[in-house]
């Protein structure tokens, strides 16, 4: 029997004064709460493979970690484990948006797609192929997985079989670990929750 285990991480905060809708946007990080970030740290598997998106705030959040663990691992990059492209309203702020719009969206924010952007659905569903990619070549390793609020409900999403509202309902902190298992074999196979939301 052998069992895979992923460490999802959520990036540490952006800086964001403007409070833009910023998801598929490549914003700067905030690393300075060292404090958390090495407390997450100490909590974060050794010999592990370190996957990000290809935003930087992703990236940036996983090389501060490794730099407490003292670990040295390039992590591999996934454009696939972006954040939900809200497509016109990037870098805009929520109250300069069109009110038709965004009532719309509201009333089914799992389904609905932004002006050029994607769904909570679409999001899940361009997830969903690069886990189970990922599962299948790393079986029996642990995964890093810093990437973003948005996605690690799309990861649960698909791992678990949600639907997509109840993937919604879980709550993301910036820093915050959530570990799932995938077990393959013959007696128990399949995924299970180890911890949501971790914080330190």
């Amino acid at each position: 029997m052998k069992t895979t285990r992923w460490w999802l991480v959520r990036h540490a905060p952006v800086e964001n004064p403007e409070r833009l809708v910023y998801g598929r946007s490549d914003m700067p990080v905030d690393l300075s709460d060292e404090k958390s970030l090495r407390a997450l740290a100490r909590h974060l598997p050794r010999d592990a493979v370190w996957v990000t998106s290809h935003l930087s705030r992703t990236l940036d959040t996983a090389l501060k970690l490794q730099e407490l663990m003292d670990e040295d691992v390039i992590p591999q990059r996934e454009s696939g484990f972006a954040e939900q492209h809200f497509g016109a309203w990037e870098l805009q702020h929520w109250n300069d948006l069109p009110k038709g719009e965004t009532t719309k969206f509201w009333t089914d924010f799992a389904r609905q797609q932004p002006p050029n952007g994607e769904s909570f659905s679409d999001m899940v569903g361009r997830v969903g192929p690069l886990l189970h990619r990922l599962n299948r070549y790393w079986a029996g390793r642990d995964i890093v997985a810093v990437v973003h609020g948005g996605t690690v409900r799309a990861l649960m999403a698909n791992a678990l079989d949600l639907s997509l509202e109840s993937a919604l309902a879980f709550h993301i902190d910036t820093l915050g670990l959530t570990t799932l298992e995938y077990i393959d074999g013959v007696d128990a196979p399949g995924w299970r929750v180890t911890a949501v939301n971790q914080r330190f």
